[in-house]
Formats: C-alpha cells, sequence, structure tokens
C-alpha cells in the first residue's frame, strides 16, 4: 500500500488522501514497545488540520516519553506495550485521542464549525467566523483550545479595541468567537469553560447616535430620486417610504415586489444570497408614496435579470456594503451630518409615531423585534391594517 511522505507536513506520510501522524520510538525506549514506530490516522485530508493535529501529538509524545524516562508511567501508546507485532494495525489509536481537549487546535474548531453549522448558510457567516479566529491567533497566537484563558479573552478584547472596533462591532467579533469554542465544546463534549462568555465590553464605545432624517429633507432627496430616475435612485426611494434595511431592499427579487394585487406590496423573505435579520423580518410592506414609484419603475426594466437591482447581486452574496457605499456618498449632500441610508429606517418609525400608529403596528412595518411575551403569538396584522397606518404618513407625490 502506496505511502506518500509528506515534507511540508512533520510527523506524516499520505494514504490514499488521508493523512497519518507517524513517529519512530525512541531507541532507548524501544523495550517498552514491540513495534518501532507509532502510526495513527489523522481522520483528514487537510494538510492544515493535518499539521495541527500532528504537531499537539508529537508534543504529547515528547512530554510523555519525558516523564517515562524519569517514572516509567502509562504513557501515549500504552495499547502497543509489550504486545506482539500482530497486534498493531494501521488504525492504533494514540492514548490521547484526536477528540480530546488538548488536541482541538483553534483552526479545526473553526473547520468544524463552519463546516457543520455554516451549512445553508452564506458567506458572510464564514468570513465573519474566520476573522473572529484571525483576530485571536494575532492576539493571542496559535493553541489548542483548552490553552485559552480568561486573560487571552480579556487580552483579545482589550486588541479588538485598539484595533478601533466600535462597541457594536466588537460585540460581533466576541460573539463569533464564542460561537466558535461552544459548538466545539459541545462536538467533542470537551470538559472546560469557555474564556469567552461573560466578558464586559462597552457596546456603545464609539456608536454614534444615529439621526433620523427630517421629512423636508425626505421629501427633497424623494424628488431628487424622480428626477434623475436611475437604479440607484430607486433603492433609494424603495427604503424611503417602507423603512425597509437597505440590505434587504437591494436583495430583492422582482417577484417579490408584487404589484398586481389589491394592496401593492413587497413580499419580504430570506434568500439564500441575503438572509433577514431576524424571524421577524420576514413581512408584507405595503407600497406607497416614493417606494411604490420605484417599484413601478423596477418592474419595467432588467428583463434579463431576477434581481430587483442586478448591479448588487452578480455573484451569490448581496453586496449590500457597495450599495451603502454608492449610496451615503450621494445621499450626505442633501440630508444633515450624521444622516445616513439606514436614518430612513429611523424616520419611518418616528413618522408612524407622529400618526399615533400603535407600536406593535409599528415593530410589524419595520420588522423590528417585538417586546413581550404575548407578542410572540398570532399571525400579526394584516396587510390591510398596516396600508391604513401607512397611509396617514405625510408622504412625497402620493401616487
Amino acid at each position: 500500500m502506496t505511502r506518500l511522505l509528506t515534507k511540508k507536513v512533520p510527523y506524516t506520510f499520505n494514504r490514499a488522501g488521508y493523512y497519518y501522524f507517524s513517529r519512530r520510538v525512541p531507541a532507548d525506549l524501544l523495550s517498552h514497545y514491540s513495534y518501532p514506530r507509532i502510526v495513527q490516522g489523522l481522520k483528514t485530508r487537510s494538510a492544515q488540520t493535518a499539521k495541527s493535529r500532528a504537531l499537539v501529538a508529537a508534543a504529547k509524545l515528547d512530554e510523555y516519553w519525558s516523564h517515562l524516562r524519569m517514572t516509567d508511567p502509562d504513557l501515549i501508546g500504552r495499547r502497543l506495550l509489550r504486545q506482539g507485532y500482530s497486534s498493531f494495525t494501521r488504525n492504533t489509536q494514540l492514548d490521547v485521542p484526536i477528540g480530546s481537549a488538548r488536541l482541538i487546535t483553534l483552526s479545526e474548531a473553526l473547520e468544524t464549525y463552519v463546516t457543520q453549522k455554516g451549512a445553508g448558510k452564506p458567506k458572510t457567516f464564514k468570513a465573519a467566523a474566520q476573522r473572529a479566529c484571525s483576530y485571536l491567533v494575532d492576539a493571542c497566537g496559535a493553541k489548542t483550545l483548552d490553552e485559552y484563558t480568561r486573560s487571552d479573552a480579556l487580552r483579545y478584547r482589550d486588541y479588538l479595541i485598539a484595533k478601533g472596533l466600535v462597541g457594536s462591532s466588537v460585540g460581533r467579533v466576541i460573539s463569533s468567537i464564542r460561537a466558535v469554542f461552544n459548538f466545539a465544546i459541545s462536538e467533542y463534549a470537551l470538559e472546560f469553560k469557555n474564556p469567552f462568555v461573560g466578558m464586559y465590553f462597552d457596546k456603545s464605545a464609539g456608536v454614534g447616535k444615529r439621526l433620523p432624517i427630517p421629512i423636508e429633507d425626505i421629501r427633497k432627496v424623494q424628488y431628487l430620486c424622480k428626477t434623475i430616475d436611475d437604479d440607484l435612485r430607486w433603492l433609494v426611494a424603495l427604503v424611503s417610504d417602507t423603512g425597509m434595511r437597505l440590505a434587504e431592499a437591494a436583495g430583492l427579487l422582482k417577484s417579490d415586489i408584487i404589484l398586481d394585487a389589491d394592496i401593492p406590496h413587497i413580499s419580504l423573505k430570506p434568500h439564500p444570497w441575503r438572509p433577514l435579520k431576524t424571524s421577524g423580518s420576514q413581512r408584507d410592506i405595503p407600497l406607497v408614496g416614493a417606494s411604490l414609484w420605484a417599484a413601478r419603475r423596477l418592474s419595467e426594466v432588467f428583463a434579463d435579470s431576477p434581481y430587483a437591482f442586478p448591479r448588487y447581486n452578480k455573484k451569490d452574496t448581496t453586496n449590500s456594503n457597495s450599495a451603502s457605499a454608492a449610496l451615503n456618498k450621494w445621499l450626505h449632500q442633501y440630508v444633515p451630518e450624521g444622516c445616513t441610508m439606514h436614518s430612513f429606517r429611523h424616520s419611518m418609525r418616528d413618522r408612524l409615531r407622529a400618526v399615533e400608529c400603535p407600536s406593535d403596528v409599528i415593530d410589524q412595518i419595520g420588522g423590528w423585534a417585538t417586546e413581550g411575551v404575548g407578542q410572540g403569538y398570532g399571525e400579526g396584522y394584516s396587510i390591510e391594517v398596516c396600508l391604513k397606518w401607512v397611509n396617514k404618513l405625510d408622504v412625497f407625490d402620493r401616487v
């Protein structure tokens, strides 16, 4: 059976695409073994994972061999001790199994997390986990999971703050690394406490207050959208009278825009290229004013694409960051300092409050999380009820 020695991955050979750990027993310890070499399948085709596992296994062997030389205790590979050669197989397991806390590396935990937990999720899920782990290596070095301490976790937090991340971004990164550790602890039945649980950080640090856009400026922007009349301005107009998140609007299919119903509306639902922030984000949103104008314009163009905004959906994920950068650059000329595309969402909430719309109806229209256990019961308000309140808004050029 062919063995391909691997110089780039120490202490291993490759057989049929899989990596195996291989280490010769030192001459002075041969009397303790029935075979001069310890071999174990590493159960991976990944060179990076094999290298991590092999280096940790080799370190453990060195540690145990050192103890053996002094005290001759039970040690790694003891199933081979004083047994006949025939008892050895290529699948012989080391005494410290790959699944133990000492042998689960950060890279392996990350691979397990994104492969199993990330199945079917957008690329941003994997990117967030990879970024969080990369930051941890930069701050504290690459270790096995059990070697990360509370001091490391605090150093990690301080590293993120020193990089200039605002409180909300620090929170997202820490949530990602905590999730990677939690998943590995559960998946491999590891027995140590996640050092990233319960850390304090100022969530508001560096986060400026998001301001609503005054109604006069909303009208001005909507007028400019109709004057310029291109796909970027259609996206602005669509958001301006619906209160949608920019990513929600940018990731729409044309078929999500229902114009031939008694009440024109957007049927907002998750898509593989653009998930929704919360379960409550899935909703029907009545179209009025500038948003209805934009929806009608979108129905007339891009015949060769199923997307409402093809420029932001060229791959398998909605590029809402690109949309945000382009639109905010244009928008800031016409709105007060500190206002962004997301400010339309704040304005929508204020506009609905101004017409004394009930708070739970506001939450449903905007897809905001609703407080209270009782709010989770029932199917919510009909689109007719939502339209009743949206129709009370002071909208520009009602169509």
